[in-house]
């Protein structure tokens, strides 16, 4: 059995509740704070993992070799992957390659829409296009940073994490590099 496995059993004897593992997928340079934030005010409920900035972690250009540290360093262990999206979020590569080894793994996925990502004109928002997939499968939840309560965070993981696979949407071939627009 596995520490977690343990853990769990352990917490539940003990009636204290087991924190969910998340994922935290978002653009270093342009969402740090944001991500930061989202960090405080979940800390408590959830055990938030994030990469720690893929570009300096992995140096590699292999995309075999990095989807799979990114399946067995990040993603392993948690349950969904909520994705920070702000104005430049869509076209970031490790972004679109966590997003993927997510929905390989079955994972529940959640976009956040953040107040540095304008809305367009149609009322929609700039999001990668493989959690829009997802968004328009209903597979993947969508909301928005505004209204982002507790209650509401553990809404859209629960519902998220609920989801049918076979809603899952998962061809697109991966961004080979940052700033690249289909």
């Amino acid at each position: 059995m596995s520490n977690s496995g343990l853990l769990s059993i352990f917490s539940q004897s003990l009636d204290v509740p087991v924190k969910r593992e998340i994922f935290v997928s978002y653009h270093h340079a342009a969402d740090q704070s944001c991500y930061e934030e989202f960090s405080r005010a979940f800390h408590d409920q959830y055990e938030v993992v994030n990469d720690s900035s893929l570009d300096r972690d992995i140096d590699s250009d292999n995309p075999e070799y990095v989807m799979r540290r990114i399946r067995e360093n990040y993603i392993k262990g948690t349950s969904c992957t909520i994705v920070l999206c702000g104005w430049q979020t869509p076209w970031r590569k490790y972004v679109d390659w966590e997003i993927k080894a997510s929905l390989d793994m079955q994972h529940g996925l959640v976009g956040v829409l953040l107040p540095t990502n304008p809305i367009l004109d149609n009322g929609g928002s700039h999001k990668p296009d493989r959690l829009q997939d997802n968004v328009d499968s209903g597979y993947a939840v969508w909301t928005n940073w505004t209204t982002l309560s507790g209650e509401a965070l553990t809404t859209a993981i629960n519902s998220a994490v609920a989801k049918s696979s076979a809603l899952i949407i998962n061809n697109r071939p991966l961004l080979q590099r940052n700033g690249e627009h289909p």
